[in-house]
């Protein structure tokens, strides 16, 4: 999203009148669509969906040929890759995997963060690339390119999964993501806006008081949805009010609950399925399009092996897991590799086979992303305020913490660049998502604390805990 585009969106899209924004909605609707439904699209989803039932050994070998593949291309055409090592001549495929990974050193994210467009494809026209951006799990704004094959690479490990749970395109379903399509001083219903090309509805995790959650379950029972998507915090507010009021989903509306984005707790799943009356599949994906993983009717995660490699660096280990950092590998990543990428989240993965019969790696669990919700002097409980950060490049990283709920203080690591026009603009994206009442205090600091388990909280409250 360049600057205009988010100017845009917070100056005019406010002012319109809901006729307009619900046109807006559906508008950037069908461009999403556009770009993520392509030709390639159909083609490899159709192609991975038949091949459902490839053995261990055929998905290794489909892997090390596009790792190879993808060698080749960094060596010859990303700076950053020029002196990486040939791949593997090994005759086994995970052996071969293994030899061409050991030879890359991981790469850290501040290797990335100070030099970008080192990574970036002289092969790939920039004219062609989406430019697309993350706060990680730090606050720290990175800037990403990536190709339209990517794009539809990673919506195909969506999709496939999607329509295992009898999901398919152009099923009406209902969204509670970080879009900011209700203005936040809007004070009464709707909370949410319809995008008419994709059958969305569209609604507002900003503005979850008590006394507006009652809204919010009238139009969860009244929209038209196969589905439910986004993230799961914000689900499980209005799962927990549908259940208070005794007013949960009859059984068969919805076919699936799908969540994303954050660390599914095992308290929202069982309040998730209690509400819909649905199974609740999760999905580990990252911005950098470097790693996809999907949910079986077991629980267990199964890394998507045509998109990606997921290596665990252990320092845990029992009879049946091993545990530590993860290292993730993208193998649709044509215009920006990644190799050995260390993203920051910690992971178990099975020792042994999944009962579903599904082959690959599997996962017990990702420790990713857990926070807090931001309590506001109005009584809305905001989740996911990463988004505050993903264009503050003067950010090297940011911490939102809260002991009461009229105030927040935000710890924030700055770069040189860091101004007074930095510190308006951190202002101004809080008050978009947060309003005017709560009390914002900005403090500069040489670094943010991490948890006990080594993780980093983006946001720490002691009003607005993530619990039951």
């Amino acid at each position: 999203m360049n600057r205009f585009t988010t100017t845009l969106n917070q100056s005019v899209y406010p002012r319109l009148p809901l006729l307009l924004q619900n046109a807006a909605c559906t508008a950037s609707g069908f461009i999403r669509h556009r770009a993520r439904f392509n030709r390639h699209f159909h083609r490899t989803l159709l192609e991975w969906t038949e091949g459902e039932d490839r053995s261990l050994e055929e998905l290794h070998e489909l892997q090390r040929t596009r790792l190879d593949r993808l060698v080749r291309l960094a060596r010859d055409h990303i700076p950053y890759y020029r002196d990486l090592a040939p791949p593997s001549d090994k005759r086994d495929p995970d052996e071969a995997i293994r030899e061409t990974l050991a030879s890359v050193p991981p790469l850290e994210k501040r290797e990335y963060r100070d030099q970008p467009l080192a990574f970036l494809s002289r092969k790939s026209s920039r004219a062609r690339l989406y430019t697309g951006q993350t706060s990680g799990t730090t606050g720290s704004a990175l800037e990403l390119w990536h190709s339209p094959e990517t794009l539809a690479e990673e919506y195909a490990t969506v999709w496939r999964m999607r329509r295992r749970v009898g999901v398919d395109i152009g099923d009406p379903c209902m969204s509670f993501t970080g879009q900011m399509v209700v203005p936040v001083q809007q004070s009464r219903e709707p909370y949410w806006r319809t995008n008419y090309y994709g059958k969305q509805t569209l609604f507002s995790i900003y503005h979850m008081t008590p006394a507006n959650l009652r809204h919010y379950i009238d139009a969860v029972h009244a929209a038209p949805g196969r589905y439910v998507q986004g993230y799961p915090s914000s689900i499980h507010l209005v799962a927990r009010a549908m259940l208070e009021a005794g007013r949960p989903l009859p059984e068969g509306k919805l076919a699936a609950v799908f969540t994303s984005s954050e660390s599914l707790l095992a308290f929202q799943r069982t309040t998730l399925e209690q509400a819909f009356a649905a199974p609740v599949r999760d999905r580990y994906g990252v911005s950098e399009f470097a790693a996809s993983m999907t949910q079986c009717d077991r629980g267990r995660l199964h890394v998507d092996m045509e998109f990606c490699i997921v290596e665990v660096e252990v320092v845990e280990e029992s009879e049946d897991f091993e545990a530590g950092p993860l290292l993730i590998t993208g193998l649709s990543h044509d215009a920006m590799p990644m190799f050995r990428y260390r993203i920051g989240d910690v992971g178990r993965r099975a020792r042994k086979a999944c009962p579903c019969g599904r082959p690959g790696d599997s996962f017990l669990e990702i420790d990713g992303r857990t926070e807090d919700y931001v309590l506001t002097p109005d009584g809305r409980r905001v989740g996911r305020m990463d988004h505050v950060f993903k264009q503050q490049w003067a950010v090297a990283e940011a911490q939102i913490v809260q002991v009461d709920p009229g105030a927040i203080e935000v710890l924030i690591v700055p770069r040189d660049n860091y101004d007074k026009t930095s510190e308006r603009s951190v202002i101004r994206e809080i008050r978009s998502r947060l309003g005017n009442e709560i009390k914002i205090q900005l403090r500069l600091v040489n670094e943010i604390a991490r948890e006990p388990n080594g993780k980093f909280r983006a946001v720490k409250s002691t009003v607005g805990r993530n619990e039951p």
